[in-house]
């Protein structure tokens, strides 16, 4: 499979512009054959009208070799137009095809994957690629056969001047490659210190109250200053090693023409060559830094891409979720919502081999049942919830509902069967309406405004200046708990048989919390409801509570009964009742 991503991306972009692609060849050996006429057209120019001091055809050849200028320059616009065009056509075939691998990968990958890993993919791995393209291979095989051209005409004029070319280009070529491996390390020192500066900035800004409350100024400014100063000197360097690259080329190209002007002088005449030779023999001199300049920056794009090509590949590379039926639907695992039973078949779970998160949970729910688990932070009850909606795999034994597996139930039919609700709101662009449809077709506005009456939220939303239309592009629009109350009627709008909800009062005050609470009683009475919470006096009135510890069901009961038997609960209560009192 390796590099299948990237060859079948550029196959389609080139496949798929086939014109294009005739035009790049064609503009490239325009660019390479036109680049070495003007040469010979200077040598003619100066060996039959300077030198013999006529002027026949010396405006024709001077207009000539105008003309073969100008055709460089539009050869070389339509070389790099085109190169362009086909580089971002391919990388848009790359991100598709990404794309399309993103919906089908593993929930398990997002697990050991931050989003800013997973966004550079997207973003620096594939320009990288991009540039292979575009500045990397197509532009080292256009240098190479301008070096080629350029020395087999050198060898024709003389090929004592040739051998001194040879072995002038791996000279170059060394300086070249040497300051290029210097300056890039430089400006990736450069990027760091560039990003320490950045996060020290938002960092301050954002916990300014507290170096304000405990006094420490001065030392984020002192800290800040020895940043500035690291970044400087990297600077320094870059253009250190700029401002001298530059005069050393020019010198090493001086001394080369010099030594090919004294060698062919009269006095000497080593080379024997004509003067046109040597006008000739100097600008392919001249024309010999740039493409040997361009080979080592060539080949730093390329070092570059391969890393970025390996990265996509991994990524591509990535296990996927199993097959799902698409032609299971929730209508018919569910004919009736009185009669749904979900069931944990000796359920274990781990991320890594060998560190079981979840081991042999087994649990029979009642249709309408209410659940609520408990336990210490990192017992596995957000694991499990991701379970249950059969985002995640279990290692071993299965969830069902009504006797079919979770994870086997198409994605496009989870929400009819999960409303899920998490201890934060996350806002997408659109309206107030497309907050609760999350844009899906399906869902009418009706549904969004019974949805919406609900939660109590209805008399607000129609205060809105457009009210359900109005878009949503500030977090000032709602408060902390109108955005939960929201996320209660995102969760219930397709009025789904079971509903998830994670720490859904973990960040309101007393009275909104309340609130919340009043709203998930009223669903509680048609609704299977699975809830996590760390503080038991605020959940729902539950049938049966859930402690876990060490991954395993310590004890499980009515809230009667583990008051009663469980020394953890009992205790757990009082002390939030001590807390809150």
């Amino acid at each position: 499979m390796k590099n299948s991503l990237i060859k079948r991306a550029i196959g389609k972009a080139i496949t798929h512009n086939i014109g294009l692609s005739i035009l790049l060849v064609f503009a490239i050996c325009g660019v390479v054959v036109t680049s070495l006429i003007p040469p010979q057209i200077l040598k003619y120019i100066v060996d039959h009208n300077l030198v013999p001091h006529k002027s026949e055809k010396l405006l024709t050849l001077a207009a000539s070799y105008t003309v073969i200028l100008l055709l460089i320059g539009i050869f070389d616009f339509v070389k790099e137009a085109v190169l362009t065009i086909l580089g971002q056509k391919i990388t848009k075939e790359i991100k598709v095809e990404m794309m399309e691998k993103l919906e089908r990968i593993n929930a398990m990958f997002f697990s050991s994957n931050s989003s800013g890993v997973v966004v550079s993919r997207f973003t620096n791995d594939v320009d990288a690629i991009n540039s292979l393209f575009t500045s990397g291979i197509i532009g080292m095989m256009v240098d190479c056969l301008k070096l080629i051209g350029i020395v087999i005409s050198i060898w024709i004029f003389s090929s004592r001047i040739g051998m001194v070319t040879l072995l002038l280009i791996p000279a170059i070529y060394g300086i070249t490659r040497e300051f290029q491996k210097r300056m890039l390390k430089a400006q990736i020192e450069n990027r760091i210190l560039i990003g320490k500066v950045n996060n020290h900035i938002s960092e301050s800004l954002k916990n300014i109250l507290m170096i304000k409350s405990y006094s420490k100024e001065s030392y984020m400014e002192e800290n800040y200053k020895r940043y500035l100063l690291d970044n400087y000197k990297t600077v320094e360097k870059v253009n250190f090693y700029d401002s001298i690259y530059s005069p050393i080329i020019q010198c090493t190209r001086a001394v080369v023409i010099a030594l090919i002007v004294v060698l062919s002088s009269k006095q000497l005449n080593f080379l024997g060559i004509s003067l046109g030779m040597v006008a000739a023999t100097i600008e392919l001199i001249s024309n010999l830094f740039a493409p040997i300049e361009n080979l080592g920056m060539e080949l730093q794009n390329i070092q570059q891409a391969i890393s970025g090509i390996k990265r996509v590949n991994d990524f591509y590379n990535e296990a996927e979720d199993d097959y799902k039926e698409q032609d299971l639907k929730a209508e018919d695992m569910i004919s009736n919502r009185e009669d749904v039973q979900l069931s944990f078949n000796n359920i274990s779970f781990q991320y890594e081999e060998g560190a079981d998160i979840l081991h042999n949970i087994n649990l029979n729910l009642k249709p309408n049942e209410k659940v609520t688990f408990v336990g210490r932070t990192g017992v596995g009850k957000t694991t499990l919830f991701k379970l249950i909606m059969g985002l995640l795999k279990p290692t071993k034994g299965s969830i069902t509902i009504n006797g079919v597996d979770v994870y086997n139930i198409p994605n496009s039919e989870k929400r009819k069967i999960f409303g899920y609700v998490d201890q934060s709101f996350h806002v997408i662009k659109g309206t107030v309406a497309d907050q609760i449809s999350l844009q899906d077709g399906s869902i009418t506005r009706e549904q969004a405004e019974k949805a919406l009456d609900f939660v109590g939220l209805k008399d607000y939303v129609e205060s809105l200046e457009y009210g359900m239309d109005t878009i949503v592009n500030s977090d000032n629009l709602f408060s902390q708990g109108q955005k939960q109350l929201l996320a209660i009627a995102r969760a219930i709008v397709t009025n789904p048989p079971i509903l998830l909800l994670d720490e859904v009062t973990a960040n309101l005050d007393s009275i909104t919390e309340e609130k919340i609470v009043s709203v998930l009683k009223k669903a509680s009475h048609s609704h299977t409801i699975l809830s996590i919470s760390h503080r038991l006096s605020s959940m729902i009135a539950s049938d049966t509570v859930v402690i876990l510890e060490h991954g395993r069901i310590k004890n499980a009961g009515s809230p009667e009964v583990l008051l009663e038997s469980d020394d953890w609960y009992r205790s757990h209560i009082a002390l939030e009742k001590l807390t809150w009192s």
